[in-house]
């Protein structure tokens, strides 16, 4: 019993519960291609100039400032764009062109691009 105007003390005890993982483990042993993971994974498109090996750059892969072919415009470093080349596999890495994905989709509708260096008025 406790004197009037005084309280009981409880003792109150916490049960630490952890909280059920809903998702399934990650291997952690599994084997990852680090190029493909890096790089992303090409693939074959059919067009009406031929076949076309193609890979998409992410933004975070890409750190180097390219001129798309397609409009004849930079594309900067961060942002996300595509990367072509013949699949023959007669062609070198000198056969391989940066595009944006806009630019490469809509290039059968659009004219060919006016190249022009740099010193030349735009016009």
């Amino acid at each position: 019993m406790t004197a009037p105007g005084r309280r009981a003390e409880r003792t109150v005890r916490l049960v630490t519960v952890s909280p059920r993982r809903n998702r399934p483990r990650r291997d952690e042993n599994a084997n990852l291609d680090a190029d493909r993971v890096r790089q992303g994974v090409a693939s074959v498109q059919q067009w009406t100039d031929g076949a076309w090996q193609v890979r998409g750059i992410g933004a975070g892969a890409s750190v180097k400032t390219y001129r798309c072919p397609g409009c004849d415009q930079e594309i900067r470093p961060g942002v996300a764009h595509l990367v072509a080349w013949p699949a023959d596999g007669l062609g070198d890495l000198t056969d391989r062109r940066h595009w944006h994905s806009g630019c490469w989709r809509a290039r059968e509708r659009r004219g060919p691009a006016v190249q022009r260096g740099r010193g030349t008025p735009r016009y």
